[in-house]
């Protein structure tokens, strides 16, 4: 694919957290999905590819825009065929409260690239580039552990997991407080937690749980891209996952399979793209400037060549065309 399409991509996150940042801490946390909804729709429309929309906001009778199987981009015949995956707020409740770690995020790979995976629960492992090989989600909390930390060159005790704040993992929690691991506790935005883990500076080491089958997928394009390692497999929690899962082809055979990071991306080629709405681990959030302006941080990468650029922007949202007309909406 074109690397061109990098910085178009990003700015197809910068208008989704332009649109819904202002819904910070409002406690309206649907319309801040439905600004950054509108916000990444219409700016794929001046991309030039033929996309196809796989992991999205739900099936059409779920979702106006962004469904899943929708086509977007400008569809030109001589424009690359692709899969999109698409967030456009991870972290809905984390804006409508006003929490950190909120962003606006999407991943793009040739056709065919991007695993389909039910809108379910899976159960996930991750690590960055150091602890790559080292992980086996079938095997034991302490077994992998112990694996991360001699890979770090770390003791377990200095060694940090991030895993989410649910009774589901109070288990996990257990054990690796036992064995005498750090523990930080997210509330939701479980592809920043992920992807936490291939930055340093972060100081996460390694990502366990149960979260989001679709995020999984967003983690593992920026862990392809960032040369970290990563495994799921499809874990349906309620009645309706199982269901789902059926739906889809997912049989109780297939849901024993684990999945690896080519399994999830199956292409070097791939494109990640992300912009921080509120402050978080790797990205500053929207800032709303004097005479109508606002600054954003994203980061884009590019897999096939490793290459990953922090885009630092600065807007005047009455220059802005798409901005107006969504701003507009959502006043």
């Amino acid at each position: 694919m074109d690397r061109n399409l990098a910085l178009e991509l990003v700015r197809v996150t910068e208008t989704a957290a332009l649109a819904c940042g202002r819904y910070m801490g409002r406690g309206d946390k649907i319309a801040a999905d439905q600004a950054a909804v509108d916000g990444m729709r219409q700016t794929f429309a001046t991309i030039k590819i033929r996309g196809e929309v796989v992991i999205g906001e739900g099936e059409l009778d779920e979702a106006p825009m962004l469904y899943i199987g929708e086509k977007i981009g400008m569809y030109n015949v001589d424009d690359p065929e692709v899969d999109i995956a698409v967030d456009p707020l991870e972290g809905t409740n984390l804006i409508a409260k006003g929490l950190p770690n909120a962003i606006a995020v999407m991943a793009m790979g040739p056709k065919g690239t991007l695993l389909h995976a039910p809108d379910t629960y899976m159960k996930k492992i991750a690590v960055g580039p150091k602890a790559k090989g080292c992980i086996d989600i079938k095997d034991t909390v302490e077994n992998n552990l112990i694996r991360v930390a001699d890979a770090c060159k770390k003791n377990i005790r200095d060694l940090t997991m991030i895993i989410q704040d649910r009774e589901r993992h109070e288990d996990i929690i257990k054990e690796a407080r036992r064995l005498g691991c750090r523990i930080k506790l997210f509330s939701d935005g479980d592809v920043s937690a992920a992807i936490a883990t291939c930055f340093e500076d972060t100081g996460i080491d390694i990502f366990m749980g149960t979260g989001g089958a679709p995020e999984g997928v967003l983690a593992a394009a920026a862990i392809k891209c960032l040369g970290g390692d990563m495994q799921g497999i499809i874990a349906p929690i309620y009645e309706e996952g199982f269901e789902r899962c059926e739906e889809l082809g997912w049989t109780e055979e297939k849901r024993k399979t684990v999945l690896g990071l080519d399994d999830l991306v199956s292409s070097d080629d791939v494109f990640f793209a992300a912009t921080g709405v509120s402050d978080g681990e790797f990205l500053q959030g929207v800032r709303y400037l004097e005479d109508n302006r606002a600054t954003t941080q994203s980061v884009v990468m590019r897999g096939s060549t490793g290459t990953i650029r922090f885009v630092d922007a600065q807007h005047k949202l009455d220059k802005n065309e798409i901005l107006i007309d969504v701003l507009n909406k959502h006043k």
